[in-house]
C-alpha cells in the first residue's frame, strides 16, 4: 500500500471487550493519533462532535458473547468501520486471547470481518510484548508477577470463569473456532529476507504471526501493510499490532514524533467498582483496604441492594475513597452467578453513587465487568487523559449525567498490587 492519507481517519478498531478498547485508545492517543472510543456504533451527528479525530474506536462487549449473537452484531459494526474508510481496520481481542467455540470467539470474528472487507488472508498479531504476552512458533505466553507462563498454564488465564485457556498453540486454538485455515509466519520467517515472498505466497485464509519484540511486533506490521493491495487492512489482533503499525508509520515519516503525554493528576476522593475474580485484582483491593480505602462487599445475588448506595455515599463524602467489590480472588466466586447480569446491576450502581456524590474518578476492574457496566452510565464516548498502567489508561467521558468524569478500565489481571491507590494518586506504575 502508498503511504498514508493526508487527511481522515488513519485507524479504526471495534474492541471485545471496554477495557481491551481504552488499550487501544491509548496505543492510538499516544501515538500522536487525537482519537475517540464510542460506546456505542456513532450516528452522524456523534461523528460530527469529534470531527478532525483520525483514530476512531467502537468499544463492544463480543468477548462474552456466543457466536450466532456475535454474527448478528458485527456484520452492521464492521460495515460502519468499512465506511469511515480509515486504511486499517482492527478487531481488537486481548493479548491473552481468551476465547472459545462458545464464548467470544475469534474465530468468528476473522469470519466476519474477512466476508465484510472481502479479505482473502486476515492477518492476526495476539503479541503485546510491552504488556509482557508474547508468541513464539505459534504459542502464547503470558506473565503473571515476575514470571512468564505457557497460557494454558498461567494461574489466571487457564482457569478464566468464562474462557479457561486449555490450549497454547493459538492455530490449534482458533482451528476449534473457525474453518479458516490458519498459517503462521513464525519468529524465524518473520525476519526471514524472503518473508514478504512468503507472506505473498501463503494460500492460508489467516496468517498468525510471532513476536517477542517490539521490533518483531514492528516487522509484522511492515509485512502486512505491503502485502495488503484492498483497499483497507482488516486485522485481528492486540494493542501489540496497534502498537506496531503505529511505529511502521512513523518509521516511514508518515507521523510525526508523538508528544509526551500530559501527566495525571491527584484526586481528592475515587470510587472503584470490582467484579473481576482475578488473584492481581484481589491483591489490589487488599492493598487499597490497609491504604485507606474503605471496602464494600456485593452479594452476588443482590447486587442492587439499597444500602450498598447509602454506604458508598457516606464514605464518599467524608472524604474518603471507596471499593465496592464482588470477590477476593477465585477461590471466593460463587458458582452460577448471572456474570452479566451481576456488571450490570454494579453499573446502575456506579451511575447512582456518582451522580448523587459528585466524584470525579471511577475505576472498574474486569474485562466483561467494564463492558456490562459502562453500557449502563449513559456514557457514549471515552478519550484519553493521561496513562497510569500499561493497557488501563485515564479517560475522559464524553455525555450523559457523567460527562467529564475521568475513568479508568482495566482487565482483572492489569496492573500492579499498589493500582487503585495509584489510580487515586495519579501515579504512573
Amino acid at each position: 500500500m502508498d503511504a498514508l492519507p493526508q487527511d481522515g481517519p488513519l485507524f479504526s478498531f471495534y474492541g471485545d471487550d471496554f477495557t481491551g478498547s481504552t488499550d487501544a485508545l491509548e496505543a492510538l492517543a499516544r501515538s500522536g493519533v487525537n482519537s475517540v472510543l464510542f460506546l456505542h456504533p456513532p450516528n452522524d451527528g456523534e461523528r460530527r462532535q469529534f470531527a478532525g479525530y483520525r483514530g476512531i474506536g467502537i468499544a463492544g462487549d463480543t468477548r462474552s458473547r456466543t457466536p450466532n449473537q456475535m454474527r448478528e452484531t458485527l456484520p452492521a459494526v464492521f460495515e460502519t468501520l468499512r465506511r469511515i474508510g480509515a486504511p486499517v481496520v482492527q478487531y481488537k481481542v486481548c493479548s491473552t486471547f481468551d476465547s472459545s467455540p462458545e464464548a467470544g470467539s475469534i474465530g468468528c470474528a476473522l469470519e466476519v470481518g474477512r466476508s465484510v472487507f472481502d479479505t482473502r488472508c486476515v492477518p492476526v498479531v495476539a503479541a503485546a510484548p510491552m504488556l509482557r504476552r508474547y508468541v513464539a512458533f505459534g504459542n502464547l505466553f503470558a506473565a503473571d508477577g515476575d514470571d512468564t507462563f505457557r497460557i494454558d498454564r498461567h494461574p489466571t488465564m487457564s482457569c478464566h470463569p468464562v474462557t479457561p485457556m486449555g490450549e497454547a498453540d493459538l492455530r490449534r486454538h482458533l482451528g476449534k473456532q473457525t474453518s479458516c485455515s490458519v498459517g503462521l509466519m513464525d519468529i524465524v520467517g518473520l525476519h526471514a529476507a524472503d518473508a514478504q515472498e512468503r507472506l505473498s505466497r501463503t494460500s492460508s485464509q489467516a496468517v498468525l504471526f510471532d513476536g517477542l519484540t517490539e521490533d518483531d511486533q514492528v516487522r509484522a506490521a511492515q509485512l502486512i501493510w505491503n502485502a495488503t493491495h484492498a483497499p483497507q487492512v482488516f486485522a485481528v489482533g492486540s494493542s501489540g499490532f496497534t502498537y506496531g503499525m503505529l511505529s511502521y508509520w512513523r518509521n516511514q515519516g508518515w507521523l510525526p514524533p508523538p508528544r509526551p503525554s500530559p501527566p495525571a493528576t491527584a484526586s481528592d476522593r475515587m470510587l472503584a467498582m470490582a467484579g473481576s475474580c482475578a488473584p492481581a485484582t484481589c491483591r489490589q483491593i487488599c492493598w487499597a483496604l490497609r491504604n485507606g480505602f474503605t471496602g464494600i462487599r456485593l452479594n452476588p445475588a443482590y447486587p442492587l441492594d439499597d444500602t450498598i448506595v447509602g454506604q458508598a455515599l457516606t464514605v464518599l463524602e467524608s472524604g474518603q475513597s471507596v471499593v465496592v467489590y464482588s470477590a477476593l480472588g477465585p477461590g471466593d466466586c460463587l458458582e452460577g452467578t448471572d456474570r452479566e447480569g451481576l456488571a450490570s446491576a454494579m453499573g446502575r450502581l456506579l451511575r447512582a453513587i456518582a451522580v448523587r456524590s459528585g466524584v470525579r474518578r471511577v475505576l472498574v476492574a474486569g474485562g466483561d465487568t467494564s463492558s456490562h457496566a459502562v453500557s449502563q452510565t449513559g456514557i457514549d464516548a471515552l478519550s484519553f487523559l493521561a496513562p497510569l498502567a500499561p493497557g488501563a489508561p485515564l479517560c475522559r467521558a464524553h455525555g450523559g449525567e457523567l460527562d467529564g468524569l475521568e475513568l479508568v478500565l482495566k482487565g482483572g489481571q492489569v496492573g500492579c498490587e499498589t493500582f487503585l491507590v495509584d489510580v487515586l494518586r495519579g501515579e504512573i506504575e
